[in-house]
């Protein structure tokens, strides 16, 4: 059925709560994708129209009566002019904080019909065919609607039920993505506040305060936007560190060699006074102080980390001797990159310090260990940061939904991640994949008995 009209979609603005909670993480669609989720929402519409059929036609005709089922040989062929259907989407979030297909409201109409006949009583249906044409189209109108209700309620909110929400990134915290508000809908934008918050799941109820600033997104140029404030890295390393894990441990033949010499020239008069111990292993505990906090800069985004490390020896058998307890204070440089749909850092030792926990005279002392103990971190504790972090975690994006050519720009306080969108597979490949099996109740009892038509083109 081929169909001289078109089909519009939008996307209805929805009321914003009076409260206010700043977000972590904003996602920006610009009119650009929007296009390109219209272009590809429109063909898995024309897609599922393919799948309607018309029922039995029947009536009476002077003194003939007629019942057209698929049990009558030939077969009708038909095309549709001006076949207009008007939808508007409500977009909401639901309960769970998920992005959800709300309601539709939709008009459907074909103001002409032709068909052509075939078979034993073609005759028939040629001097019936008006009545025929106007009852399919009757009919085809009626079941248009319906259609498109269940491929936007039902289907395409399967793919929104893709879109992480709260979910866990590793053993020690998890995310969530849930959103503030309903989105906020402009004639070229559509803008989503979500929490951005990472919580230790030994603590999953725990919430933090956002106190940061709040993202403002102003370009236009690529597809999407999203932006995470300070906020949204201050919480993942908030939830380390309730986690218990922001600590590593060194003991024996894990620690360098050469800064072993050192530590053991350093505390040689320490260790010599405490002779049944001078060949004891050495212990070096690192373990950060307070959660980290992230600045993110126009210039940059770097981490201040307070930690402290304690050395000691662990005569075997015996109870440890501890030699000294340092203070350190450490600034990291953080390079965020977008790799897939994973945001990830990568961190590198900027600025180190330590001082005696203790004397000031001790700290002079241990003028010496700064460059050891910097060079300690570098190679040996930063690559196992790193390597925590090498998976990143998931932008919230349906599945089937990726980021090209993206480029990160810092703010005072945020930071951007500006892309191009690909579908990387079609929208019924995920809702295939996601479709839920048909209940007895809803599976027809028998097929449908239609005759074929060749779907529409909008």
């Amino acid at each position: 059925m081929a169909a001289g009209g078109r089909l519009l979609l939008f996307f209805l603005p929805c009321l914003v709560t009076a409260s206010h909670s700043p977000p972590g993480c904003k996602i920006r669609i610009t009119s650009k994708g929007l296009d390109l989720v219209k272009q590809e929402g429109l063909r898995f519409v024309e897609q599922e129209l393919q799948n309607i059929a018309v029922s039995d036609l029947h009536g009476k005709e002077g003194q003939f009566h007629y019942n057209i089922s698929h049990y009558d040989i030939g077969s009708i062929n038909a095309s549709a002019d001006g076949v207009h259907i008007h939808t508007v989407l409500q977009l909401a979030k639901d309960e769970a904080g998920r992005l959800k297909i709300s309601n539709i409201t939709c008009n459907a109409s074909i103001a002409r019909m032709h068909a052509g006949f075939s078979g034993t009583l073609r005759k028939v249906y040629e001097f019936l065919s008006t009545f025929i044409v106007t009852g399919m189209r009757f009919l085809l109108s009626q079941q248009i609607c319906p259609s498109l209700e269940h491929a936007s309620l039902v289907l395409l909110n399967s793919v929104l039920d893709t879109v992480p929400v709260r979910n866990y990134v590793d053993e020690h915290i998890g995310i969530d993505y849930s959103l503030l508000r309903d989105p906020a809908v402009s004639t070229d934008t559509l803008d989503l506040d979500f929490k951005g918050m990472f919580f230790p799941r030994v603590r999953e109820n725990q919430e933090l305060e956002n106190h940061a600033v709040e993202p403002v997104i102003k370009e236009t140029e690529r597809m999407v936007y999203v932006a995470f404030s300070e906020y949204f890295f201050d919480s993942a390393m908030h939830a380390y560190f309730q986690a218990g894990v922001l600590a590593i441990e060194l003991q024996g033949e894990k620690v360098p060699k050469d800064l072993e010499v050192l530590l053991r020239a350093t505390f040689f008069g320490t260790i010599f006074m405490l002779s049944p111990t001078v060949d004891a292993p050495l212990r070096l505990v690192l373990q950060v102080s307070a959660p980290p906090r992230c600045i993110i800069k126009p210039s940059g985004t770097s981490v201040s980390v307070s930690a402290f490390l304690n050395i000691s020896l662990v005569p075997p058998g015996r109870p440890a001797v501890q030699l000294s307890s340092m203070a350190m204070e450490t600034k990291l440089s953080a390079r965020v990159y977008l790799q897939g749909k994973a945001l990830r850092v990568q961190l590198d030792l900027r600025r180190f310090r330590i001082y005696s926990k203790q004397s000031a005279l001790e700290s002079l002392a241990l003028f010496s260990l700064q460059a050891p103990l910097k060079t300690l971190l570098q190679l040996t504790i930063m690559p196992i940061i790193n390597e925590r972090t090498k998976k990143g975690v998931q932008i919230p994006l349906p599945e089937g939904m990726d980021f090209t050519k993206e480029v990160v720009t810092n703010h005072a306080g945020f930071l951007t991640v500006g892309a191009d969108l690909h579908f990387s597979k079609e929208l019924r490949e995920v809702i295939e994949k996601y479709r839920p099996a048909p209940t007895a109740a809803a599976r027809p009892s028998s097929e449908p008995t239609a005759p074929s038509l060749e779907p529409p083109q909008l």
